[in-house]
């Protein structure tokens, strides 16, 4: 849980679901900028236990286990949810959630099912899901940022997205960064891509982009 007690007032919250490493420094940094910028986050741990994986064959089975029974998966979310509306710095009538990677199919996926969010953002995440948003079900607005080079979300899940949501009547903005590859917000990507061989890379002006476009965004969602 990040916040700045300079703000004084009871402020909007964001949840913060991370990649599926797990919840590492990376989630809790993002926590943290977003307290810089006003906001109370909570970086939840969907895994457990804090586990984190050092291998993609380790993430991958870490992220099978909790995504096995999406029932599970809302569950925690709620919980984590529950928490940060009852912290003394948020105004619980006010928040958002983005994800990153494996993240950011978990807050699609939140959206989907109905979650009463103002907002949510997912940075590289997954964009197809076994979930299908119906008319009327979504509250939330949700915003996209995937790389149009992410050979791990190729075009035909951007394709099937924006039909999804437009079929579902829902407030989408996607943003595709021409060349860029999965994982760009993350300043890690670079020696994960040379150790393991991954088509991931960091992309600096599309994640300074990105998170700006996300600032704009909740700025925007808050102040209705």
């Amino acid at each position: 849980m990040a916040w700045d007690d300079e703000f004084g007032q009871k402020r909007p919250g964001v949840l913060v679901v991370h990649e599926w490493w797990g919840h590492n420094e990376f989630a809790r940094n993002q926590a943290e900028r977003l307290a810089s910028a006003g906001y109370t986050a909570f970086a939840l741990d969907m895994y457990g236990s804090g586990k984190q994986a050092d291998h993609p064959d380790t993430a991958q089975k870490f992220m099978q286990e909790a995504t096995r029974d999406m029932s599970q998966v809302k569950a925690r979310f709620m919980k984590a949810m529950d928490i940060l509306k009852n912290h003394e710095s948020v105004d619980a009538s006010q928040i958002a959630a983005q994800g990153y990677c494996f993240g950011g199919a978990v807050v699609l996926n939140m959206a989907r099912m109905g979650v009463d969010l103002d907002g949510v953002v997912s940075f590289h995440g997954a964009l197809g899901s076994p979930l299908t948003a119906e008319p009327g079900s979504v509250k939330a607005r949700i915003q996209v940022y995937t790389g149009g080079a992410d050979k791990l979300v190729p075009s035909d899940q951007v394709a099937g997205l924006v039909k999804e949501m437009q079929d579902a009547e829902v407030d989408l903005t996607l943003v595709s960064f021409p060349g860029v590859l999965h994982s760009f917000t993350n300043p890690g990507a670079d020696k994960i891509a040379e150790k393991f061989g991954m088509p991931v890379g960091y992309d600096e002006e599309a994640a300074s982009r990105s998170w700006d476009g996300t600032m704009r965004f909740y700025k925007a969602i808050f102040t209705q």
